[in-house]
C-alpha cells in the first residue's frame, strides 16, 4: 500500500478507534485493557506496547530500547485493525504460506516482492546476523519436524496472539538466497491478508534495527 493510501486508512480507522467499547474490544482481541490509565496493553516480537484510548497513541513501555518500526506508521494502523476488528483464535501450531490465507492469492505477488525478497536478499548473505538479531526479537526456533529444510528458521510472536514463521535458505554456487514466511493459521481471523503484508514488513524492519 502507498504512503498515501496508508494515510487514508490511518484517518479512516481513526475514527472508528475512538467508538470502540475497550472491555468489548479486550474480550474479542485477548489484548489487556487498563482502565485507570484508559490504555492498551499487548507485546509484540518480545517488546511491551501501549495503546492509549480514546486518543490513540502508540507508546512503547522502554523506547530507548525497541525497534522504530514496533511504533511506527505501519505499526499504528495495525494495532488501530485489530483492535477495532480483529478475533482472537487459539494456535493450532498450523503455519500457511501467505498465498494460503483468504485472499492471499490476490496479493501473493505483491508479497512475494515486498517482503519474501527484501528478507532474502537482505539477510541470505549473512545468515549470523539474521540469526543474532532474531533472538533479540524473542524469536524461537521452530521444531525440526515443522521445518523440513532451511539454514535458519525462527518463529516471531506478534501482537493478536498470532506467529510469524521467517525461514532463510542461504545461496550457493547454482542458487541466490531465497526464504519463505509463514503465518499461524489463526491470523486471517486478526488481520486481513494485505494487513499481513504490512505485519510482514514491520517484522524485517524490526529484524534491520537490531542487528
Amino acid at each position: 500500500m502507498s504512503k498515501k493510501n496508508w494515510d487514508i486508512a490511518f484517518d479512516m480507522h481513526l475514527a472508528n478507534y475512538s467508538k470502540i467499547e475497550p472491555i468489548e474490544a479486550m474480550e474479542r482481541t485477548g489484548i489487556l485493557f487498563d482502565n485507570e490509565l484508559s490504555r492498551f496493553k499487548f507485546s509484540a516480537l518480545g517488546y511491551e506496547l501501549f495503546a492509549t484510548y480514546p486518543e490513540f497513541k502508540l507508546i512503547p513501555a522502554n523506547p530507548d530500547n525497541c525497534p522504530k518500526a514496533l511504533y511506527g506508521f505501519q505499526m499504528q494502523i495495525l494495532t488501530i485493525l485489530v483492535l477495532t476488528a480483529g478475533v482472537s483464535a487459539p494456535l493450532s501450531g498450523v503455519f500457511k504460506a501467505y498465498r494460503e490465507l483468504p485472499w492471499g492469492e490476490l496479493y501473493d505477488t505483491n508479497f512475494n516482492g515486498r517482503c519474501i525478497k527484501r528478507f532474502a536478499y537482505g539477510f541470505g548473505f549473512k545468515l549470523d546476523v539474521f540469526i543474532k538479531a532474531a533472538e533479540k526479537l524473542s524469536g524461537a526456533v521452530p521444531d525440526p519436524k515443522e521445518v523440513s529444510s532451511g539454514d535458519a528458521a525462527f518463529d516471531f510472536p506478534f501482537m493478536g496472539g498470532i506467529k510469524c514463521r521467517f525461514i532463510l535458505w542461504k545461496p550457493d554456487d547454482e542458487f541466490p538466497p531465497s526464504a519463505q514466511i509463514l503465518f499461524s493459521d489463526n491470523s486471517a481471523l486478526m488481520y486481513s491478508a494485505e494487513d499481513l503484508a504490512a505485519v510482514g514488513d514491520v517484522i524485517i524492519s524490526a529484524l534491520k534495527e537490531v542487528s
